[in-house]
């Protein structure tokens, strides 16, 4: 048997299981008596059937496969691979002695509490009697335990006698195998990156494409089987088309949640022609929404990240109940779920008062041990729809202290530039950046152009310096980086690289590197897109202008969205001469003192909390640095005022807090 296993399996060889000549060989007992083919038992003696054994038939129905496991000597040649007493388990098709329900889980327990494949080895050496399904999921779970990468950890795996034996089985019996052991087989050997013309894959597509055929295979099945030809034949498989058939002539509204996730997994993975299966998914988040309330954490994060795939923009009212119901399992999410969930909702631009709530709660207890990627998405998260949570930051940022050493290039970036966009320094800022300095310092050639200025951007928001790092920025090598990556530099990146020159003028005066060359450099850092200014709020300014001119007097005596020559545009500026006076916009002349009116409406903050953004703070602060008095209006003050007269006082108190108002 294990030569015909080692002679049916082709795709061995790859892994070093060589087919050498062989003489005759005995398998299992030395007994002159016959062999029971359904239990492996001689009939004469332990045969469990009564009546003598029965050979089992070839059915056109579905049979349930049974492995009965006996531990019988195997004498083989000495150059083939020997199968000997307990050294292997050995299975058989039979179909007495099915597992009870109670068996099968009670399996399917001990299994995903296996931590290596010898583990999974050992448990099946415990077993007396093995279903299909149950040899399936043994093979999934070594997958599960050996991929990396797109490829095996250690493809000497498939060299065990345990896994052969496994296969060789699903090989002799593929047409008594059930539909779901069938197809989840199939899968399973997808995932080991078996050979699809191995002789046990052939026969496992070809009586899949049977069972198919009669149309009889549930969703879940359906599902199953797409996603192995998926693996193996890609978007294109007629077979695949087919499954994708049987599945549209069902009504999502009668799938269970396990089966409607099954199929959003599988269009997933298709992510085919736009339209293609519109109606189907129209259906499909029809009933999700129906049943998101009772849906586990899995469930949840699978639902999510099928529709990033899926790019299901029109289905934001199930994105809302999936976030919704997402806040009762953010402690019980797995750091890859947690990381699909807050990756969906930033691409979807969604966030739930409640879900940062719990956030809040979670993050502190997982900062420390979660998987870098997943601490990562928390600040990513975080950032992005600006949020600022103390809780959050200052937990991560404890973490960072501690485990950045471990990070990669991006990891430590993501992190770092979350407090530069919010504007937030932790209480342990200075062990923060200290660590961020010695990073840079032992693995600055890691980091990618575009990753390190988005590092070294974050850190002057935030008034952490990288002087040791810019001369580095600001050379002709690095500069030509940053142009491989794009044919021509994004204007973003030019106003990035525009700003930290800036910054390095105004707020380090001993630095004596090279600077930017005036190609490099942006005429204003107001632009469409990722701007590092926000636009004036229409409705605020307006609100401001007319004001401004009941104040003084007339439109003539301030400016409005004024370029200065260091990039920065003002909402309002106004000109005064040396005694006070209001001088005319137009005049250029004799212009003692310039005020820059910041307009800063609820964009310029974050969403939770009155601080300003990053970049905002960072432009506030080179104003002042430039000589402008900046004068601050912003918005949770300006809508507590009722008319006319309540606005120009307190424009009157904002621009000219020790003067006495006339009365035009």
């Amino acid at each position: 048997m294990a030569l015909k296993l080692v002679h049916r399996f082709p795709q061995l060889g790859q892994f070093g299981i060589q087919r050498i000549p062989v003489g005759p060989t005995r398998l299992l007992s030395t007994s002159s008596q016959s062999l029971c083919v359904a239990c492996l038992r001689t009939s004469a003696g332990q045969c469990i059937r009564r009546q003598g054994c029965l050979r089992l038939q070839s059915s056109c129905g579905i049979r349930s496969l049974t492995t009965t496991i006996v531990r019988e000597p195997s004498f083989v040649a000495s150059s083939s691979v020997g199968l000997h007493r307990d050294s292997v388990p050995r299975f058989q098709l039979t179909l007495l002695h099915r597992p009870t329900a109670a068996e099968e889980q009670g399996f399917q327990q001990r299994l995903g509490i296996c931590s290596t494949s010898r583990q999974v080895f050992k448990l099946l050496h415990s077993v007396e009697i093995m279903s299909d399904t149950m040899a399936a999921a043994a093979l999934h779970r070594v997958a599960e335990l050996e991929q990396e990468d797109n490829a095996l950890r250690d493809p000497t795996v498939l060299e065990e006698d345990t896994i052969r034996a496994l296969c060789f089985q699903l090989e002799q019996y593929s047409a008594r195998l059930t539909d779901g052991g069938l197809v989840s087989a199939l899968l399973a050997c997808t995932r080991l990156y078996l050979d699809p013309w191995s002789t046990l894959m052939v026969r496992l597509v070809s009586e899949s494409q049977m069972r198919l055929d009669r149309g009889q295979m549930s969703v879940d099945e359906l599902c199953t089987l797409g996603q192995a030809m998926l693996a193996i034949e890609g978007p294109g498989s007629v077979m695949l088309e087919q499954v994708m058939e049987d599945i549209q002539r069902q009504k999502p509204a009668q799938w269970s949640r396990a089966e409607l996730v099954a199929v959003y997994k599988l269009l997933q993975g298709i992510v085919g022609e736009d339209g293609k299966y519109r109606d189907l998914l129209n259906a499909m988040h029809a009933h999700a929404m129906t049943v998101t309330s009772r849906m586990d954490p899995a469930a949840v994060s699978g639902l999510l990240s099928a529709l990033v795939t899926l790019n299901q923009t029109q289905a934001m009212p199930l994105v809302i109940n999936l976030c919704k119901q997402a806040v009762r399992h953010v402690p019980h999410f797995t750091d890859e779920e947690l990381t699909d969930v807050l990756g969906a909702l930033m691409h979807f631009g969604h966030s739930d008062h409640y879900f940062v709530k719990a956030m809040e709660k979670y993050v502190p207890t997982m900062a420390f041990t979660s998987h870098p990627e997943t601490v990562s998405k928390v600040m990513q998260f975080f950032g992005r729809r600006n949020i600022l949570s103390p809780a959050v930051f200052d937990a991560v940022a404890e973490s960072f202290v501690y485990r950045a050493d471990d990070y990669s290039s991006s990891q430590v970036a993501r992190q770092i530039v979350a407090f530069g966009k919010l504007g937030y320094l932790p209480p342990n800022a200075g062990q923060v950046f200290g660590k961020v300095e010695t990073i840079l310092r032992t693995r600055f050639s890691h980091f990618q152009p575009r990753t390190l200025l988005n590092l070294l951007h974050a850190c002057i928001l935030v008034q952490r310096f990288p002087v040791n790092f810019v001369s580095k920025v600001f050379s002709s090598y690095f500069l030509q980086q940053l142009q491989e990556e794009d044919t021509i530099i994004e204007r973003a990146v030019l106003a990035q690289l525009t700003q930290l020159y800036i910054t390095v003028k105004l707020e380090c005066p001993s630095y004596e590197g090279p600077r930017l060359l005036p190609k490099y450099r942006v005429k204003s850092f107001l632009t469409s897109g990722r701007s590092l200014e926000t636009p004036v709020d229409p409705h605020l300014y307006n609100s401001v202008k007319n004001g401004l001119e009941d104040l003084l007097g007339d439109r003539q005596y301030f400016g409005s969205k004024v370029l200065t020559p260091y990039c920065y545009t003002l909402d309002v500026e106004i000109k005064l001469d040396e005694e006070g006076c209001v001088l005319p916009a137009s005049h250029v002349d004799e212009v003692y003192k310039r005020i820059a009116l910041c307009i800063d409406g609820q964009k310029r903050f974050t969403t939770n909390k009155r601080q300003l953004l990053g970049k905002e703070a960072i432009k506030q602060r080179h104003l002042r640095l430039l000589g402008y008095e900046v004068v601050q209006i912003p918005y949770y003050e300006f809508e507590k005022l009722q008319n006319k007269s309540s606005v120009v006082d307190y424009l009157h108190q904002k621009l000219f807090p020790h003067t006495y108002r006339l009365s035009w």
